[in-house]
C-alpha cells in the first residue's frame, strides 16, 4: 500500500484528487469535489490582496469600521497609558492640536488630534455621529472615498481650531465626523433631498448650537471640517459628473494641502 507523502511512515488508500499523490486523512482537505491535500488548497487560495479586497467589497462599511476601531482603540490605549479618560495626560497632550507644537515640526498633530478625547461622552458622541453617517454614505460612495473624506475633514478641523485657538489644546474625531456628515447632507440635497429632511442636516444645525452654549468645544474645528467636507463631497461630486473619479482625488489634495498649508501659515 502506498504511504502518504507527508506523513511517509502511514500508509493510505486515498490520494489527493488535484495532484494525485497519495495522503493520509489528516493531510486531506474535504472539497467541493474530492479531497485535496494541505498544499494544494494552500496553492489555490486566493492571494491576500485578493483577499483584502474581497473582504472590502463584501463589507460596504468597510472604511467606517475601520476609523472607530482605530479611534477606539486609540483612546483606550491612551486612556490606559495616562490612567485617565479625561484626555488630560501626557500622552494625550502629546497627540492633540497644538499651535507651538505644530510650529516646532510636530506637523502629525494635524492628524493625531483626532484619536484625543476628553471624556466617555465625547468619544461616544463623535463615535455614534460616525456611524450613523457612515451607515448611509459609505455605501454610495465606497470605502476609499469616503475614508479620503474623513482624513480630509480632520485637517480642515484641524486648521479651522488652530485659527480660533493657536494656543488652546483641541482634541476630537469632530472635525472629521462634521465633514462627513456635511458631505453626505451635499449628496442628498443633490439627489432633491430638502436640506431639514436630510437628517443630517438639522444634526449639524443643533450640534453647532450646542457649541455655542457649552464652553471648551471648538466650533471654528467643527466649521473647518464641515467646509473641507463639504468642498470636497462638492469636488467628487462634479468629477462623477464628468465620468473622470479620478479627478476627485486632485480635489481631495488641493483641499488637503490648503488646509495643511492654513493652518501652519496660522501657527507662524
Amino acid at each position: 500500500m502506498a504511504t502518504c507523502f507527508h506523513h511517509q511512515d502511514r500508509e493510505t488508500g486515498r490520494a489527493c484528487t488535484r495532484c494525485g499523490r497519495p495522503a493520509c486523512p489528516d493531510c486531506l482537505i474535504q472539497a467541493s469535489v474530492g479531497s485535496q491535500c494541505f498544499e494544494c488548497v494552500k496553492r489555490g487560495a486566493p492571494k491576500r490582496t485578493v483577499r483584502i479586497r474581497q473582504t472590502v467589497q463584501r463589507d460596504p462599511l468597510i472604511a467606517t469600521k475601520v476609523i472607530a476601531a482605530v479611534t477606539l482603540g486609540a483612546a483606550a490605549l491612551i486612556a490606559l497609558l495616562d490612567k485617565s479618560v479625561a484626555g488630560n495626560g501626557r500622552i494625550a497632550t502629546d497627540l492633540g492640536l497644538f499651535g507651538p507644537a505644530v510650529r516646532s515640526g510636530e506637523w502629525w498633530r494635524l492628524l493625531s488630534y483626532s484619536l484625543v478625547h476628553f471624556g466617555l461622552l465625547h468619544l461616544g458622541s463623535n463615535l455614534l455621529v460616525l456611524w450613523l453617517v457612515g451607515r448611509e454614505l459609505e455605501p454610495g460612495t465606497g470605502p476609499v472615498r469616503f475614508a479620503t473624506l474623513y482624513v480630509v475633514s480632520v485637517l480642515g478641523g484641524a486648521a479651522g481650531a488652530l485659527i480660533a485657538t493657536p494656543v488652546g489644546l483641541t482634541g476630537g474625531a469632530s472635525g472629521g465626523v462634521f465633514g462627513v456628515a456635511a458631505a453626505a447632507t451635499l449628496v442628498l440635497h443633490r439627489r432633491g433631498v430638502r436640506f431639514w429632511d436630510t437628517g443630517f442636516g438639522p444634526l449639524i444645525v443643533i450640534n453647532l448650537v450646542i457649541d455655542r452654549l457649552i464652553p471648551g468645544i471648538s466650533l471654528a474645528g467643527h466649521i473647518g471640517g464641515m467646509v473641507a467636507g463639504g468642498l470636497l463631497a462638492e469636488a467628487m461630486i462634479r468629477a462623477r459628473s464628468l465620468e473622470s473619479p479620478a479627478l476627485g482625488y486632485v480635489g481631495a489634495a488641493i483641499v488637503a494641502l490648503a488646509s495643511v498649508g492654513l493652518a501652519l501659515a496660522v501657527v507662524r
